[in-house]
């Protein structure tokens, strides 16, 4: 465990160790701005031990967000983020903020905007048809990609992750099952990749080398016709070679259609009916085993995929995926992984790290019956922790 709780370098950055809290949603922000409840949400796994938190999810434009609620990256939103990162930083650790764009992911009816896509297709999280952005619609995205960055900059964070996975907007240009262009975006591998790696260039330009750059890329959507590991390895070798990223962390799974491939465990289709209001509520409880599968939780769940770019790529990679032991941090270091990235086991205990390092032993207390994706529409929370604080009011 020598390895795991040393120092690394990620860019410009130096963690206090190799161990990242991945971004989750908080659904921490009613007025799209961060709350204390926001900031206590990071405070502690940062307190708890690992080397940064990630902030999810911070849309780079208004029709960028998955819902109303959510912060997008504005100058009124900087002086909360600071306070975020002023308290994650006095506990020893570092701050990223996950910098994206919803795409065909976003509630359309919530934002009051249309839903961006790569062409026009029926989202039923919006109740609406996507919108087919033109070359400038997306010269526009690029931009504000950009600015996102240098808004979290402006607010203390030490990185942005760009999201590049999960069918949001970047991942969407990627699948062939999703995009049908005929234009200088679609078609070829190449044109597919287009979008992200203008995107990381552009954010790369703007911030320069003052904080590190990331990217969560899919390797698999776990969809038939959609992004594949083959497509997905020659995504992360034109990333490695343009060099404008610091790190991979290497994702699989759809919010759109495919959700339960990311997450793996129990699939909570009662809580999720119950969490949605109607029509999408009937739809779940009618259709839910086929929008929600059932794949059975194991340790380092994405491994046999994530060896494919260790194998191909030399730029540093952070795994994702059933990281909740000593064994299996220790076994992404000897695989050749520079970092691991946590999430549910830390909402179920936000001090795991600590333990651990006591006690190697120390076992997780996540049960992966994954009832808290479902929390997300409220406050995302573990319902088998000790309840916490209501959310507090924005702070501005």
């Amino acid at each position: 465990m020598n390895k795991v709780f040393t120092p690394a370098e990620l860019g410009p950055v130096t963690l206090r160790n190799r161990v990242i809290k991945a971004a989750t949603f908080e659904g921490r922000t009613p007025d799209a701005l961060v709350t204390d409840d926001l900031i206590e949400y990071h405070r502690a796994p940062a307190a708890g031990g690992v080397g940064m938190t990630t902030v999810a999810y911070c849309a780079v434009s208004p029709e960028g967000r998955t819902d109303r609620h959510q912060i997008w990256m504005r100058p009124e939103a900087v002086p909360g983020l600071r306070r975020l990162t002023d308290a994650v930083h006095a506990e020893g650790a570092a701050a990223s903020a996950q910098i994206g764009h919803a795409g065909p992911v976003a509630n359309a009816a919530s934002n009051r905007m249309p839903a961006l896509a790569p062409g026009r297709l029926f989202s039923p999280l919006g109740m609406a048809r996507t919108v087919r952005p033109d070359a400038a619609d997306l010269q526009r995205v690029v931009r504000a990609f950009a600015d996102a960055a240098l808004t979290a900059e402006s607010a203390g964070f030490d990185a942005v992750e760009l999201h590049f996975g999960h069918n949001y907007l970047i991942s969407s240009f990627f699948s062939p099952l999703l995009n049908r262009r005929r234009d200088s975006y679609g078609g070829s591998l190449a044109n597919r990749a287009r979008l992200a790696r203008e995107v990381a260039q552009a954010v790369r330009d703007a911030v320069d080398d003052r904080i590190a750059v990331t990217a969560k890329l899919n390797m698999d959507d776990g969809v038939v016709g959609g992004l594949r590991l083959e497509e997905s390895l020659q995504i992360g070798r034109w990333l490695e070679a343009d060099g404008t990223l610091d790190a991979l962390e290497l994702t699989i799974g759809s919010s759109l259609l495919n959700p339960m491939y990311l997450f793996h465990g129990d699939a909570p289709r009662t809580e999720f009916a119950k969490a949605f209001g109607a029509p999408l509520s009937w739809g779940m409880r009618l259709g839910g085993r086929f929008f929600l599968r059932e794949y059975p939780y194991r340790e380092a769940y994405m491994l046999d995929l994530a060896r494919q770019f260790r194998y191909e790529l030399t730029m540093p990679l952070i795994l994702l995926g059933g990281i909740t032991t000593a064994e299996t941090m220790q076994l992404a270091m000897e695989e050749g992984f520079e970092f691991v990235a946590m999430a549910r086991a830390l909402l179920r205990q936000p001090d795991l790290l600590l333990r651990i390092q006591e006690n190697e032993n120390t076992p997780s207390l996540c049960t992966h019956c994954n009832k808290c994706m479902p929390s997300i529409f409220s406050r995302t929370t573990c319902v088998l922790a000790r309840p916490s604080a209501p959310p507090a009011p924005a702070l501005t």
